[in-house]
């Protein structure tokens, strides 16, 4: 099948695929069309103007990780429109790439966006980086490792080729091969479901180390369908000129954070008065605008929310 995905340049090539680049829009509940408009951009919101807050940048100076006047930040590269790279294959383009340059920017701070594995990013927190900003939900069982500062809400999204060919329902899913990324929240529901199918009607889950594979899976009918966070899967969707679609409505809305090294008070204190800060003065809707993402802004940063809907 010849594809016509416009990202994932980089991830493109394992997968012998060629992207070019493009962005998407996210809701925190809707129906397929409203999770796959684009709006074509591969050059990130300016934040050159933020300015330095000097009370943010002692304190964040002050906490255990950071180091050399850097922030150093770990993210997936391959989570259009949150993370990914240009059509340079080299630049970290996104939502989350945005937010990572304004809040160092409040603190002071040079950033440095460090390229990960997803599953990879929670174990190295506070060694390999100060922050982990990769579309991350937070969990009850990551919140054991890490802390988080919210900042962000989105739900889950199930993808299949156009016309849905396999009759799946998301409604019952044995049967079906299940691609999603490793170490993901859907990963695990994918899991469950495979675990709760009888022996003559199992589910497959697939589990890719890149977000971009577990799409092209699908679009070359590797795999039959494809779970990812929504803003992730309504980008998939509309960079494959109609090759997919989205099969039913967003499930399990939930906040996604920026993880932290756990019991790291100062650096906690910093990153979410910068993000309040951010939401406050009205740039982090900019930045959230500029990708066509706002549907899932929060107005409240908070430290180790209690409630993670």
């Amino acid at each position: 099948m010849s594809l016509k995905f416009k990202s994932f340049a980089a991830l493109a090539l394992s997968a012998a695929m060629m992207f070019s680049v493009a962005a998407c829009g996210t809701t925190d509940s809707g129906d397929a069309k409203s999770e796959s408009k684009a709006k074509n951009t591969t050059v990130g919101y300016d934040v050159s103007t933020i300015k330095k807050d000097d009370e943010l940048a002692k304190l964040a100076a002050s906490a255990k990780t950071v180091k050399s006047g850097e922030l150093s930040v770990g993210m997936e590269l391959s989570y259009a429109p949150a993370e990914f790279y240009a059509e340079d294959g080299k630049t970290p383009v996104g939502y989350d790439v945005d937010m990572s340059k304004a809040i160092a920017q409040t603190l002071g701070l040079k950033p440095k966006i460090v390229s990960s594995m997803f599953d990879t990013i929670v174990p190295s927190i506070g060694s390999k980086y100060d922050l982990g900003i990769t579309a991350m939900t937070i969990t009850e069982e990551r919140l054991q490792s890490v802390d988080f500062v919210s900042y962000y809400r989105a739900g889950s999204t199930w993808a299949v080729q156009k016309g849905n060919p396999k009759k799946l329902d998301t409604s019952d899913m044995c049967g079906a091969k299940i691609a999603v990324q490793t170490g993901t929240v859907q990963e695990d529901e994918a899991n469950k479901i495979a675990k709760g199918c009888k022996a003559d009607k199992k589910a497959e889950v697939m589990s890719y180390k890149r977000q971009a594979e577990a799409a092209t899976a699908v679009a070359t009918g590797k795999a039959d369908v494809f779970y990812a966070d929504s803003p992730v899967a309504g980008y998939a969707i509309s960079q494959t000129d109609g090759q997919l679609e989205a099969l039913g409505d967003v499930e399990g809305v939930a906040k996604q954070g920026i993880a932290i090294k756990k019991g790291d008070q100062q650096l906690d204190e910093a990153v979410q008065k910068a993000v309040q800060k951010l939401m406050d003065d009205g740039t982090y809707m900019k930045i959230l605008k500029h990708w066509g993402v706002e549907s899932g802004a929060l107005d409240k940063a908070e430290i180790n929310p209690t409630d993670l809907n």
